[in-house]
């Protein structure tokens, strides 16, 4: 390929063209404040006034329609979530659902298939709920980015009926419930029929297998106890998470 014999090539012409390419994306100009600060500072204006419009005037309208019920303050960021399928959205008051989250509800296994998010509760970008059956987050909990919470495994565990496109089967399906002031870190992945006790915290990467009991930390793959949380201590912050 030409590319190639550029890159390789020792003749006079070939070098000249890579140095120059090296000097261009070498190539960096100064930057006078009393040009560049009043610059930054318009497109940070700009910046804010469309955000604040994209998110006000079209995402938040947008998620809103989706929900069956909502709350006062319900906030979303300026992107579109991601909302696949039919089910029922039933958010509480002064929720935030950060970022770009996905929402996808299952009709195989449920005639509405239900999540329930409760009052003061903050959900991380990149968040994804796969609802088959009912996931119901409690009050004052924090979802980090990038979780993923599902009831239900999407495909069987039979490799004739994945073959097939059957559907999982419908006792595999297992309502989640996580619990008020519940901390679930980064990335971490949440697994059909798991309940988080009040007051725990999942660590960040962890993926929890099995209910967990109220006001202790959970870490690994499969997630297990770390160690107790003092109930009076429990808002307190856990470094690492």
């Amino acid at each position: 390929m030409l590319y190639q014999k550029i890159a390789r090539s020792n003749h006079w012409f070939p070098r000249l063209l890579r140095a120059g390419l090296r000097t261009v994306r070498s190539l960096s100009f100064p930057a006078p404040r009393v040009l560049i600060v009043p610059l930054a500072g318009a497109f940070l204006v700009v910046r804010s006034v469309y955000y604040f419009i994209a998110r006000v005037f079209f995402c938040e309208p947008f998620f809103k329609s989706y929900c069956k019920k909502y709350g006062r303050n319900l906030h979303t960021d300026v992107y579109f979530h991601w909302v696949q399928g039919r089910g029922e959205l039933l958010i509480g008051d002064n929720v935030t659902i950060d970022g770009k989250c996905s929402f996808s509800f299952a009709a195989s296994y449920s005639d509405r298939p239900t999540l329930e998010i409760g009052d003061h509760t903050i959900v991380g970008h990149g968040t994804s709920f796969t609802v088959g059956d009912r996931i119901t987050v409690g009050r004052h909990c924090q979802i980090s980015t990038g979780v993923t919470i599902f009831d239900s495994p999407g495909h069987p565990l039979d490799p004739v009926a994945r073959r097939e496109g059957k559907p999982a089967l419908r006792e595999d399906v297992r309502p989640v419930a996580i619990e008020d002031d519940v901390w679930i870190g980064q990335r971490a992945i949440i697994l059909p029929g798991v309940t988080l006790g009040r007051g725990s915290v999942v660590a960040a990467g962890s993926v929890v297998m099995t209910s967990v009991q109220p006001h202790v930390l959970v870490a690994g793959n499969p997630a297990r106890q770390f160690r107790a949380i003092a109930q009076d201590r429990a808002a307190a912050s856990t470094p690492g998470l």
